[in-house]
């Protein structure tokens, strides 16, 4: 019997006006807050609105917002130090996915023994409830306010550790799309691909199931039909609700189904290049979806069904073809570069593919993929993605 399980934060507010819960929802879980975020929601007034919240329902605070990148280690030991400086007892992550992947990580710390890296591919447990997390997402892109999943460079070797427990489930969500009308358009373009990646992923992985099916479909249609529309125009707040809530689609659906081989390739492309993580699953993700296809027409073609209802008559194949060019187009209309054109040098890029290569087999995802990839697979997909152009259609 196949028992398939699903795993969401205990609270989730959503809607516009929601980030007015934190001050009430914080209070009831502690006393001192550490709220873990960054300068730019500092500039933009988003944290003092926070510590407004929370001043008006009796809540100290303090502040940690030095994530000035994709979340380090380094990151997580300098909030966790603060958060024991200044005996918080509960935390708060307001930002993207890398304030929040960096929460998670000091929660499930402040509580539980070692360091980050000890806890990638289920080496040490957290056996100890960590302390209460509320997360706040100003994009929408990770979903990392609904998963279980940490994402954290471990700096000695330069490996993106993913590492997902129970532990690291945010207690609560507050999903505000008003929050996310301040993205700037290439935030809004990567962090849409990478939620797209999460639902795509999540639907042909081979550990999906019937739940997370149904909020994998949900987030494509919804990312697919809105992103150019929050890309053009970001002050759209309807696209804006609809983006945010397709990428929260996307992360219950990923966390409770797994990624795949995008994911997996991705992370040494971030670690190594620091191309953020939305860009670098872009680059790679025409590639892998035509590499990947023929051992997933089927459930290709039920996306395309379900995005394209009035498409009578196509094949599986024709359906599956239809959603990898679609998707190629979309790229396409979001200016998203491929490696050499982001920069990447290309003597250095040889040098590195073999390390590359382990680190993404080494992270468990390939082997989620429809079609698990040699090592040499992998190195020829780096070199195909290093040249992809996303501007050529295939006749």
């Amino acid at each position: 019997m196949n028992v398939s399980t699903v795993h969401l934060p205990k609270s989730i507010f959503y809607g516009q006006g929601s980030f007015g819960k934190v001050g009430e929802e914080t209070a009831k879980l502690g006393q001192k807050a550490l709220i873990i975020s960054d300068h730019v929601m500092k500039s933009l007034g988003n944290l003092e609105k926070c510590h407004d919240y929370l001043k008006h329902a009796g809540v100290a605070f303090v502040d940690y917002l030095e994530v000035a990148s994709e979340p380090t280690d380094q990151y997580v030991h300098e909030a966790l130090s603060l958060k024991e400086i200044e005996q918080c007892d509960v935390i708060i992550a307001l930002g993207g996915g890398s304030c929040i992947d960096t929460a998670k990580a000091v929660a499930v710390l402040a509580t539980n023994s070692g360091n980050i890296s000890d806890y990638m591919n289920l080496k040490t447990l957290a056996k100890n409830k960590p302390l209460p997390l509320l997360a706040i997402p100003t994009t929408a892109g990770t979903g990392s306010e609904a998963t279980d999943v940490t994402v954290i460079t471990n700096t000695s070797n330069d490996v993106k550790m993913m590492i997902k427990q129970p532990a690291f489930m945010p207690e609560i969500a507050i999903v505000d799309p008003v929050l996310t009308i301040s993205s700037p358009k290439n935030t809004t373009s990567a962090t849409g691909i990478d939620a797209l990646t999460h639902a795509l992923e999540a639907y042909i992985s081979r550990k999906a199931h019937p739940f997370t099916d149904h909020m994998a479909l949900s987030a494509i249609k919804l990312i697919t039909e809105n992103i150019l529309e929050a890309y053009h125009n970001g002050s759209n707040l309807e696209a804006r609700d609809k983006m945010i809530y397709g990428s929260m689609q996307a992360g219950i659906a990923f966390s409770n189904a797994s990624v795949c081989l995008v994911h997996g390739m991705s992370r040494p492309i971030g670690a190594l290049f620091h191309v953020p993580h939305g860009i670098s699953n872009a680059m790679l993700l025409p590639a892998i979806l035509e590499y990947t296809k023929d051992s997933c027409v089927e459930r290709l073609a039920e996306i395309g069904r379900f995005l394209y209802p009035d498409l009578k008559g196509f094949s599986n194949e024709n359906m599956a073809n239809r959603v990898v060019d679609n998707i190629l187009d979309l790229c396409r209309s979001l200016t998203i570069p491929n490696l050499k054109t982001w920069g990447v040098d290309e003597k250095e890029f040889e040098s590195v593919l073999e390390k590359m290569a382990r680190d993404a087999m080494d992270s468990g995802s390939p082997a989620n993929n429809p079609k698990v990839p040699t090592e040499s697979e992998i190195i020829s997909l780096y070199r195909r993605a290093y040249v992809y152009e996303h501007s050529l259609k295939k006749v």
